[in-house]
């Protein structure tokens, strides 16, 4: 019986480590391949290439010139973090009142609210951009960040529904024996749920994190000034005027434009199970 379930488990994690070598292989592709002469990228069949050009990535960093991918990078952190942090603070708040506040017509904004997450983000693109435009937005960050503080952003309704199930599961009490003690409802916020609510919030986080770097068309709708381009846009750009000759580079760009995604999730992935999988009571 021992041997049986050893040659089981043995085929099982063949299987799971194939899978997951298929669905990495873009990834491995995209590593040999910012490390390829240009002319090997699209021609040459070998994953390996013939000789690795490490001097693709300084000349990937100059291809827009005058500017450098350190002038994209700074302005993609500069969105994605504020947005990050909009997305945190009204998710907690939201969340609060879905999972503990009793108000008029609760039950018809919780739907509503559900309505927002199952609504396609492109029935709404003309007329966001309409509004946009005649309020002066267009090549600024405020269509990214004013959607994210509102909670109608990227993954808004999703967030607030995913912190308000979390609070549910928070025991009531722990806001009874607070109010006794005198705290205010903003202090049962900060000094009793939000450290409970860690796991969840960190989940927020995350894929505030990763769908707002990944977000090229509202980029691309908005902004058209270089000067406020973001990684994408950027590599786009890159694509666009030297793609033809330059490969090596323009991979080697795109590798660095995938590794901060991929480095957050990595370093915060215990935090994202826990967020999915676990009570209020852990914190």
């Amino acid at each position: 019986m021992k041997g049986k379930k050893t040659i089981s488990s043995i085929v099982i994690y063949l299987l799971i480590s194939l899978l997951g070598l298929v669905m990495l292989y873009p990834l491995i592709w995209m590593i040999f391949a910012a490390l390829k002469p240009s002319k090997e990228v699209l021609s040459s069949p070998s994953l390996f290439p013939s000789e690795f050009r490490f001097d693709n990535f300084p000349a990937g960093w100059k291809l827009v010139r005058p500017y450098t991918f350190d002038k994209f990078f700074i302005n993609t952190f500069v969105l994605v973090i504020t947005c990050v942090i909009c997305s945190l603070i009204i998710s907690l708040f939201v969340g609060y009142a879905f999972a503990r506040v009793n108000f008029r017509f609760k039950t018809f904004w919780y739907s509503v609210l559900f309505l927002t997450i199952m609504l396609p983000a492109t029935a709404t693109l003309v007329s966001k951009y309409v509004i946009f435009s005649k309020i002066g937005w267009l090549n600024t960050y405020l269509p990214f960040i004013i959607p994210a503080a509102l909670g109608v952003g990227n993954g808004g309704g999703f967030f607030i529904y995913l912190v308000a199930q979390f609070i549910r599961g928070i025991p009531k009490e722990l806001d009874e024996a607070a109010k006794i003690d005198g705290c205010s409802a903003l202090g049962i916020i900060l000094r009793i749920i939000f450290p409970l609510c860690k796991p969840s919030l960190f989940s927020v986080a995350i894929f505030s994190f990763m769908w707002n770097w990944d977000d090229f068309q509202n980029q691309l709708i908005y902004l058209t000034k270089v000067d406020l381009y973001t990684v994408a846009l950027a590599m786009r750009t890159t694509i666009d005027a030297t793609g033809a000759d330059n490969w090596g580079a323009v991979m080697a760009m795109a590798l660095c434009s995938v590794l901060p995604a991929i480095v957050m999730f990595f370093c915060m992935q215990k935090y994202f199970v826990d967020g999915v999988s676990t009570s209020g009571l852990k914190g």
